[in-house]
């Protein structure tokens, strides 16, 4: 499932534990400053092999999850 493999590139980006990555978890409550989340969004990316176009919008895991779903469906 695409938010398991988001979650592990989050966790290994912003070293947290898996537990703490929920769908409803903020990037701000990981810790993740605006540099944290562009590595973040730049893994994804290349993983998926897309374009996150409007990256600046991702608050939270479960944007990360709708992005990234929108984009493989399209």
């Amino acid at each position: 499932m695409i938010f398991e493999e988001i979650r592990e590139v989050i966790c290994e980006q912003l070293e947290v534990s898996p537990e703490e990555v929920l769908l409803e978890t903020t990037f701000e409550e990981l810790g993740a400053d605006s540099l944290d989340l562009f590595q973040v969004v730049i893994e994804i990316e290349e993983k998926y092999d897309i374009q996150l176009d409007e990256a600046e919008k991702i608050k939270s895991v479960k944007d990360a999850v709708d992005f990234v779903q929108a984009k493989v469906k399209a």
